[in-house]
């Protein structure tokens, strides 16, 4: 399993979000360098996102979520068209669980295990 996993859950429709389109990006002074991308599968998850064998330095990283393309595949306007969730890993080889809980006009997010 990757370092770094995710997944999603419509909150409104009490369901994982499918095929979501999900990019992890590690920051670079003022850029920010794609590491892995995917989209989330039957259950919304992604388990991944970089090789079981990469191991992050310390630093700052972002997830990018499309929710975009969800809402327009269910047919459905979102007040959110992105979430980006940014965070901090502290290098130590740790698993970091990034879950993501949507809605069309909200989203909430913590760390997960």
């Amino acid at each position: 399993m990757s370092q770094i996993t995710t997944h999603i859950l419509d909150t409104t429709r009490g369901k994982p979000a499918v095929a979501v389109p999900i990019a992890l990006f590690q920051q670079q002074g003022n850029e920010w360098l794609q590491l892995g991308a995917g989209k989330t599968n039957q259950d919304g998850r992604i388990a991944d996102l970089l090789a079981n064998d990469v191991l992050l330095a310390a630093g700052v990283y972002r997830m990018h979520f499309d929710t975009n393309s969800y809402f327009n595949a269910n047919d459905e306007s979102g007040f959110y068209p992105f979430v980006d969730i940014v965070f901090e890993i502290n290098g130590d080889g740790e698993h970091y669980h990034i879950p993501l809980l949507l809605t069309a006009y909200g989203y909430s997010t913590y760390r997960g295990s």
